[in-house]
């Protein structure tokens, strides 16, 4: 059955603005050429997201013949602003952006443990609200959120977890009423960087892979035929319960001690250093286990060699579980820690997942780290900000309104 003119329009209006935020400002002659459309129905889409303030006259391609054909033509940046928010357990980091991604201002603040829940939401607030005004937004279009624990598949909000701190599910609806107009979306932090190394790290171009985070905890996404997967209670990758051997124990349903968090957390991963012989005084600059790990990855002594690879033994039995499950093809070592250990790290537990699974598997370090929290956010953000400003046409045959 054929499309009826309205959404064919719709189609083809969707088509064009995608084309102009991945290429950037296009003529309508290059315009017709992506898309394949006909020379009079591009003039008229190009009319139509004209007059809806979508799209507007950036500059002119240059060549020698002027005029409307050579005029290039490019998203409207400032028709939305978004914001997104990395949420940990003792800090808040935030970026805000214009439609196109161009980040305008960020900011981050500690939490103290001692700081009340009241205080803490509105640190957090407040610390959005500013970096806002820095930006120059007069109001925020989407945000995006960044947060452990889970997330319910049902509802979109952050579950109440043992362990975190209650600040963290206030701060969404604190969010929401000081910010009426937004629209609050709040996602695990590992499923955002998954999203992050999908679009530009370690993953680009992979549609099925899997994320081990090595953080403060740690964590698995798991994207499979391009999807991110959930779950059925929104707990797909909580891979530090994990029953694993070398832990002296078993993880419960309220403490994942005894499971790979054991083995792989920040905190076990500073313990093994120890047992090698590394220590030192941190600098502060990264968490302490990826500058243990940085430091042996960078250094040639023995024992930095026994350690990484005591460490990839380790990993390789989350890795290897998760390998012999859901076959990914590539695991992204992920978090600080992954990063910090590079391609030292990754080739270790390469190495170790080829000999315990016949499955042909790559492990690639992750070229975001920690930022790839808050880059997944503001993905995340700015994929739901366009869904709203591309949408079919409304009533009145334009793309329907903001807010």
């Amino acid at each position: 059955m054929p499309a009826s003119p309205s959404t064919a329009r719709a189609i083809n209006d969707r088509l064009a603005l995608r084309l102009l935020q991945q290429e950037g400002p296009l003529t309508a002659g290059q315009l017709k050429q992506f898309t394949g459309l006909s020379r009079p129905t591009v003039a008229d889409l190009v009319d139509r997201l004209t007059a809806s303030g979508l799209i507007t006259v950036v500059g002119e391609s240059g060549e020698q013949r002027r005029g409307p054909n050579a005029r290039l033509y490019g998203i409207v940046a400032d028709r939305a602003y978004l914001a997104a928010l990395d949420v940990r357990t003792d800090s808040v980091a935030v970026t805000v952006s214009d439609l196109l991604g161009r980040e305008l201002a960020e900011a981050s603040a500690p939490v103290g443990p001692d700081t009340g829940t009241g205080p803490a939401v509105e640190q957090a607030v407040t610390l959005v609200e500013r970096a806002a005004k820095e930006a120059g937004a007069p109001r925020l279009h989407t945000v995006g959120i960044g947060a452990p624990g889970l997330i319910d598949p049902v509802t979109g909000e952050l579950r109440d977890s043992t362990g975190l701190p209650e600040w963290h599910r206030r701060l969404v609806a604190a969010l929401q009423e000081r910010l009426p107009r937004a629209r609050v979306i709040v996602e695990n932090e590992t499923n955002l960087a998954a999203l992050a190394e999908q679009r530009d790290g370690a993953a680009r171009g992979r549609d099925t892979f899997v994320l081990l985070w090595l953080g403060h905890g740690t964590g698995a996404a798991v994207v499979l035929d391009g999807a991110l997967r959930h779950g059925a209670s929104g707990g797909t990758g909580e891979i530090g319960f994990l029953p694993v051997p070398g832990t002296g124990g078993l993880p419960s349903a309220t403490d994942c001690t005894g499971g790979f968090h054991s083995l792989a957390g920040s905190a076990a991963v500073v313990e093994l250093a120890a047992e090698h012989g590394l220590a030192g005084a941190p600098s502060g600059r990264e968490p302490a286990a990826a500058e243990l790990v940085r430091g042996a990855v960078r250094g040639s002594s023995p024992e930095a060699g026994r350690f990484l690879d005591a460490l990839a033994d380790r990993l390789a039995l989350g890795a290897a579980s998760v390998v012999a499950v859901l076959d990914p093809g590539c695991v992204v070592l992920g978090g600080d820690t992954g990063r910090a250990g590079g391609e030292a790290l990754a080739a270790r537990v390469a190495r170790r997942i080829a000999r315990m699974s016949p499955l042909p598997t790559q492990v690639r370090p992750s070229t975001l780290g920690g930022a790839a929290v808050l880059r997944g956010a503001l993905l995340t953000a700015r994929d739901r900000a366009q869904e709203i400003l591309f949408a079919p046409p409304g009533p009145t045959g334009g793309p329907r309104p903001a807010g």
